[in-house]
């Protein structure tokens, strides 16, 4: 049963944040008979620890996190998680300090930073340093594959750290990190800046790269099913505004303002190009889920005994979103396949563990 009070929602200053934005600032959380407070989280540590402990209602998570959530892999003792929305394709990006991808050559991509690599570990210099944003992160997965796909082993051949997202480009430029991965818009910004250069984007690699979710815990998606219907279906309403490009000159100019983001707008409409927040980015799809895990066991993040399948349908619940799809009119994504991913170009939820076990540089014991 509802108490009445608003939900208190928290989000990172990140663009795929503009589905909760847009709710609460063109009424559509209002429209749907459900009081929201939002809350700017700069960690997302302190986003994992506020929706545990129930001082968040539910927030614009990484899907990782809720997934390591779940199974107590995160720091706390496991808090089960529900994802019934995902919020946007294809925002993260891997950015290196301009002066490094100069170095290991314009256009060489991961291959070129290996060839850099192995010069600097040959001289008998310092490590490269490049940043993600959580352990438990698209991010953090997304820029291992890359560097493996070029035979760098990111947790021996170079320094991997953590840092907020929105601080990324202060490193960047201050000579902290020589690199980083990242959603939208802190690559633009350190484009922008002149100190940055994008070397790869996550749609390049992983096609409709999965990255944040919307996610409560399971206990609240259970006392409050009513209240979070009407969540999904501003969120979803939401995203198809924030989708649409006669809107995306509005979304830029609105997510700039300090109490959201807080970029420039013009670096914040120069990374909307390669965003989707609707449509197909929308359904909480298992596939998804078993993708991340996948990557989360092949780096040993995980335990090679874990139930891959059961665990990602568990956390992404379809079964939840379908209703709020439905009411709207919309389409459900559905199938156990991913194209484009892995070594053989597909990715089956049934295969999860095979593949981890078989993804170069995987660290899943030998059997």
């Amino acid at each position: 049963m509802s108490d009445g009070r608003p939900l208190k929602l928290g989000f990172i200053p990140l663009i795929d944040a503009a589905p909760l934005i847009v709710a609460a600032e063109l009424g559509y959380f209002d429209s749907e008979g459900v009081a929201v407070e939002l809350s700017r989280e700069m960690s997302w540590a302190t986003v994992r620890d506020k929706v545990a402990f129930g001082t968040l209602d539910g927030a614009h998570m990484l899907a990782p996190l809720a997934l390591a959530m779940s199974l107590g892999l995160a720091g706390l003792d496991p808090t089960p998680m529900a994802a019934p929305l995902a919020l946007a394709l294809n925002g993260p990006a891997i950015t290196l300090a301009a002066r490094v991808a100069e170095a290991a050559g314009p256009g060489e991509g991961a291959q070129g930073l290996a060839r850099l690599i192995a010069r600097r570990q040959a001289e008998g210099a310092s490590p490269i340093t490049l940043a993600v944003v959580f352990p438990f992160s698209v991010h953090n997965y997304l820029l291992r594959d890359w560097l493996a796909s070029a035979g760098v082993d990111p947790d021996r051949d170079i320094r991997l750290t953590v840092a907020p997202p929105s601080r990324m480009t202060e490193l960047l430029s201050g000579g902290v990190i020589e690199g980083f991965c990242v959603t939208e818009p802190w690559n633009a910004t350190a484009v922008a800046a002149g100190v940055g250069t994008v070397v790869a984007r996550g749609s390049q690699l992983w096609p409709r790269t999965p990255d944040k979710v919307f996610a409560v815990t399971e206990a609240h998606a259970a006392a409050e099913p009513q209240r979070l219907q009407g969540l999904l279906r501003a969120l979803l309403r939401a995203a198809a505004w924030a989708d649409a490009p006669e809107n995306r000159a509005a979304l830029a100019a609105l997510l700039s303002q300090p109490a959201y983001i807080g970029a420039d707008a013009g670096a914040i409409a120069a990374s909307l190009s390669d965003i989707v927040f609707a449509r197909e980015a929308n359904t909480p799809r298992p596939v998804h889920g078993g993708w991340l895990l996948g990557q989360m066991m092949r780096w040993g993040h995980l335990p090679a005994s874990a139930d891959i399948p059961a665990v990602a349908s568990r956390v992404y619940r379809p079964d939840l979103y379908e209703p709020a799809a439905a009411a709207l009119g919309l389409a459900v994504e559905a199938g156990d396949v991913l194209e484009g991913y892995g070594a053989q170009g597909r990715f089956r939820l049934a295969d999860a563990a095979g593949y981890a076990a078989r993804a170069p540089l995987s660290r899943v014991p030998r059997r």
